[in-house]
């Protein structure tokens, strides 16, 4: 339920319209990972694989503590945001994970919790993560043997310690979801994947590549959707596109009731108002569809725009204020002026 805002000078209309077109909320509680997928964008931070090759470069120091985020979250749910993803790097190596996920704010039914997660800590975590109100769990499967995790996350971690844990998820929570990002290392294992997917009747979304600095050395790897999406209409006739909201659009497909997405560049990407502006728009390669709050205090609505990343650590003392100053930050990307 969206908390009444306060009558100030404050102009709510664009972050209340992102809220309106399903934009998310994406808290990251920890750059830290257990893998090094060579594409991670690490939610705007260093990416794992970065710092390995030059160890010099590392992540933002955390900054926030557990209250700090249950206050932003709490803040930023009552101005209107109401689709909240806890990611990282991995989350579930933050030590702050336990404290924020079983203390967070009540909702209702309109509003979701999500926790991204690689899959591999969530058996070990399995007695407190049961205790959470999260909604939903969302597992990242780029591979389906030792031989393609190893290639793309580059981790000794195997097959069977991810797939353990899917099914770790699946003994809490009612929805549990997976996504893969394809690529040229996981063509020939994207059907086994779906497979598995339908055997458990979990929703599975199939994303392609999307550019960043950090994985510019690695294009070659993008391959494309097209091929699931053939293999897709030879399993069902029950097809749509969506392209409304905000960021890429989706083609979706039902079989037997479960729901398979594509997102792929050929439906284009939604770039609402706030990026009317954006001197970037002609290389974006998402639009704004979530705005990051990160564990060193940050809240950053673009990947491409580090310059938007506005610092609100000053603000965590009166963390009431936080909200009205993110709405006045959106505000202004909206009108040109940041």
């Amino acid at each position: 339920m969206t908390i009444p805002l306060p009558k100030t000078e404050v102009d709510w209309t664009a972050l209340r319209n992102f809220a309106m077109l399903r934009g998310q909320l994406r808290v990251s509680l920890t750059p830290a990972c257990n893998e090094q997928c060579w594409f991670c964008h690490n939610e705007g931070d260093v990416p794992p694989p970065f710092t390995r090759l030059y160890r010099d470069v590392l992540p933002r120091k955390r900054e926030m503590t557990a209250e700090d985020f249950l206050n932003v979250l709490g803040g930023l749910m009552g101005a209107g945001l109401k689709r909240v993803y806890f990611t990282g790097g991995e989350p579930l190596m933050s030590p702050l994970a336990q404290p924020v996920l079983t203390q967070l704010p009540e909702h209702g039914p309109d509003t979701t919790y999500t926790l991204i997660t690689n899959g591999t800590l969530v058996r070990r975590h399995q007695k407190w993560l049961s205790m959470t109100a999260l909604d939903k769990v969302k597992v990242s499967l780029h591979y389906f043997s030792d031989e393609s995790l190893k290639a793309i996350a580059n981790t000794r971690i195997g097959i069977a310690t991810i797939v353990d844990g899917i099914e770790a998820a699946r003994e809490m929570f009612d929805r549990v979801e997976l996504n893969t990002l394809v690529q040229r290392e996981n063509e020939h294992e994207l059907r086994e994947i779906l497979a598995f997917a339908l055997d458990r009747r979990m929703p599975v979304q199939f994303i392609e590549l999307v550019d960043t600095d950090f994985n510019v050395g690695r294009k070659g790897s993008a391959i494309g959707a097209r091929g699931i999406i053939d293999h897709l209409r030879t399993l069902t006739s029950d097809e749509e596109v969506e392209i409304s909201g905000v960021g890429q659009g989706r083609r979706i497909f039902r079989i037997d009731g479960i729901e398979i997405d594509v997102i792929h560049r050929e439906l284009g990407r939604h770039h609402v108002g706030q990026c009317g502006t954006c001197p970037v728009k002609p290389k974006c390669v998402e639009g704004f569809w979530s705005l990051r709050v990160d564990h060193a205090g940050g809240i950053q609505p673009c990947l491409l725009r580090d310059d938007l990343r506005m610092d609100i650590r000053p603000l965590l003392a009166d963390p009431g204020q936080i909200p009205a100053t993110v709405a006045r930050h959106i505000s202004a990307f909206t009108e040109g002026t940041l």
